[in-house]
């Protein structure tokens, strides 16, 4: 094997190690997926003194499988008054920007010589920005396309709630970027190194509370599910999807989970990095490339936790409040934010 390696052209080598590492990052992303959700209903079980799942294999760890299964073999049910184009095409978009947005997370150092990150742009936070905005585009369509007034509120609420986070979202990693210097996110990761303090979250911890909060809001998780708010709306958006499109707008909501909580590490959690363990530095050998994708994956469960304990903790906020916090508190806090950076930064320089 190694000697059919070494006879293959860099060009095919490099083809070669971004398709496993596309493969081997998309199959991690999906099994995440698929056991968060599992641990989200186990959390809950335990929250509410009850059992949970725990019929499907061992602690019901084939749960998961057996969801899969249901929601592929259910009967694919396309009501007459739906935009038939539109509402085949909806789950879809939801669930791409998630995906597309994996390319650029550096997920570790390195392993050999190959950089544990599919593509490393130097507008990483641009791009994924840029992709994360699309997601909005499937919920809304989803509203249309179902030509029912809950779904069609579902995905206006969505659309506005977006809108206004991601503005303040984007407004608190410029700070971050200030100090890095750069938009690379495997160079955010190299700043992080050294030391726990120079976490960036130590730095910046307005911009992490402000990123974190306008995380929940673009993934639509409580208390800012007012895109669904079964409540009020009774599923909202999704509530003409059945079988697999249903699962999409389900698989959807956890890649996103996973996504923000990537980026979360990455910025403000020194990504890969572990002082305690002196593994701050990229990797020079096999096992320590190995223990750097596993630390960034602990430290992306230990937000998805996070994410699972405030749904199941946290009431939902009323649509005034969530317009009121993100435009007349998060976005001027964001921009003071910026504004104290940088002087701190030009006083710094002794210009």
């Amino acid at each position: 094997m190694a000697d059919w390696l070494n006879n293959l052209s860099d060009t095919q080598q490099f083809a070669l190690f971004t398709a496993a590492k596309v493969i081997g990052a998309f199959a991690v992303l999906m099994t995440m997926v698929a056991y968060i959700v599992l641990v989200e209903r186990r959390v809950c079980a335990f929250m509410q003194d009850r059992w949970g799942p725990n019929r499907a294999g061992p602690f019901g760890l084939l749960q998961p499988v057996s969801d899969a299964v249901k929601a592929f073999f259910k009967e694919e049910f396309t009501p007459d008054h739906v935009r038939k184009v539109y509402f085949i095409l909806a789950p879809a978009i939801v669930l791409m920007p998630a995906i597309l947005n994996l390319a650029v997370i550096p997920f570790g150092s390195q392993l050999g010589r190959q950089p544990m990150v599919l593509a490393d742009l130097n507008v990483g936070i641009l791009y994924t920005f840029g992709i994360v905005s699309l997601g909005v585009y499937g919920i809304v369509l989803a509203g249309y396309a179902a030509n029912s007034k809950y779904p069609f509120l579902g995905g206006i609420r969505s659309s506005a709630q977006l809108i206004s986070y991601e503005i303040a979202m984007g407004l608190s990693v410029i700070p971050v970027f200030m100090l890095v210097g750069n938009l690379n996110l495997g160079g955010v990761v190299l700043y992080q190194t050294g030391g726990l303090f120079n976490w960036l979250v130590f730095k910046q911890p307005l911009a992490f509370v402000i990123f974190l909060v306008a995380s929940f809001a673009e993934t639509n998780r409580t208390p800012f599910d007012l895109p669904e708010a079964e409540q009020e709306l009774a599923g909202g958006y999704n509530i003409e999807y059945s079988s697999i499109k249903f699962a999409l707008f389900f698989m959807g909501e956890y890649a996103n989970m996973i996504l923000a909580s990537a980026m979360m590490v990455t910025l403000f959690f020194g990504g890969w990095t572990l002082p305690f363990l002196g593994l701050d530095q990229p990797a020079t050998d096999l096992v320590h490339g190995v223990l750097h994708i596993g630390i960034f994956l602990g430290k992306v469960f230990i937000f998805l936790v996070g994410f699972i304990w405030v749904r199941w903790m946290w009431p939902r906020f009323r649509y005034d409040q969530l317009m009121n916090l993100g435009w007349r508190r998060f976005v001027p806090l964001a921009l003071a934010n910026i504004v104290v950076t940088a002087v701190i930064l030009w006083l710094r320089s002794g210009k």
